[in-house]
């Protein structure tokens, strides 16, 4: 039975610079990604912030993909805004500006509603407000987190303590060694394990993704494509994918898991070939569910 799954997180306008191409208040942000992602398989609760200035058109959108904006707080200012240029192969990318805007004093205020969700995936957000959201929720409910290195290096007995009270921790090979010390991506998700959860997905990119847990490691590839237009919401794109799947089967086992991370994977392999959330938007599950197909002959013997 599909259940609703709460995101928290950040909202977003990003000016995003490409060799090819320059874009200007695009859709982003990691809780905008992750919903949209999400949308294609089950109801979203949205909980975030933005200002004044932002445009009626992605308000619309959101709602048109079944993500309820109750929990989203429009407050007077700026919407968090990033801006970055990408290098030519998309290897890395340089952060130009960031404005935090009314994120900068933002408190997750979760809708009696919402408290119940029993599927949440906290977005990358200072681990104290991710905190806070647990302490709101009602009842038991399967919580995956997402973090990045700003946190590892300047909140960690926050990180840590958040660490321990989730089920599921989404981070990249990168983050995974500098929060652990392992230079081993399989010795560092072993020790992140020991912190608590009993689940760690590591992302590597165009190298796919892993979870470990209680039984074998498990590798979901990453779709190859002959163009990249804009990787900015990938990791998230994947997460939302993920969690979407495992809340529309209304059961977090690792059969569910898994598959979640092959919807996941599909699901970014859309997010990247255009700008920003609304074109992720822009796809259907039939073209979804081809590129999960595409993804299971790549690891197929037959």
């Amino acid at each position: 039975m599909s259940e609703k799954l709460l995101v928290v997180g950040s909202i977003a306008l990003d000016d995003l610079q490409t060799s090819k191409e320059k874009r200007k208040d695009v859709l982003g942000g990691a809780a905008t990604y992750i919903s949209v992602a999400a949308s294609r398989f089950c109801p979203v609760n949205l909980v975030g912030v933005i200002g004044d200035d932002f445009p009626e058109e992605h308000v619309d959108l959101l709602e048109s993909r079944k993500v309820d904006l109750a929990g989203v707080e429009k407050a007077k200012g700026k919407t968090f805004r990033w801006s970055g240029v990408y290098a030519d192969d998309f290897s890395s990318r340089e952060t130009l500006d960031t404005q935090l805007g009314v994120f900068e004093t933002f408190s997750p205020k979760i809708p009696e509603a919402y408290r119940k969700n029993r599927f949440v995936m906290l977005g990358n957000i200072h681990p104290g407000l991710q905190l806070k959201v647990l302490e709101e929720l009602l009842g038991s409910a399967f919580v995956a987190a997402d973090t990045m290195n700003l946190w590892i290096d300047t909140t960690p007995a926050e990180l840590n303590e958040l660490i321990s009270k989730v089920d599921l921790l989404v981070l990249n090979d990168e983050e995974s060694v500098q929060l652990t010390g392992e230079q081993s991506v399989i010795r560092a998700a072993a020790a992140i394990r020991e912190m608590g959860p009993k689940m760690v997905v590591v992302k590597r990119g165009e190298h796919g993704a892993w979870l470990f847990s209680d039984v074998e490691p498990f590798f979901a590839p990453a779709l190859p494509l002959e163009q990249i237009v804009d990787p900015t919401g990938a990791g998230d794109s994947f997460a939302g994918g993920m969690m979407g799947y495992i809340a529309s089967q209304g059961i977090a086992d690792i059969d569910a898991i898994k598959k979640g991370m092959i919807y996941g994977a599909a699901v970014a392999s859309h997010a990247v070939e255009g700008f920003g959330a609304d074109y992720l938007a822009g796809f259907r599950m039939s073209d979804i569910e081809k590129r999960v197909d595409r993804l299971q002959r790549l690891v197929s013997l037959n």
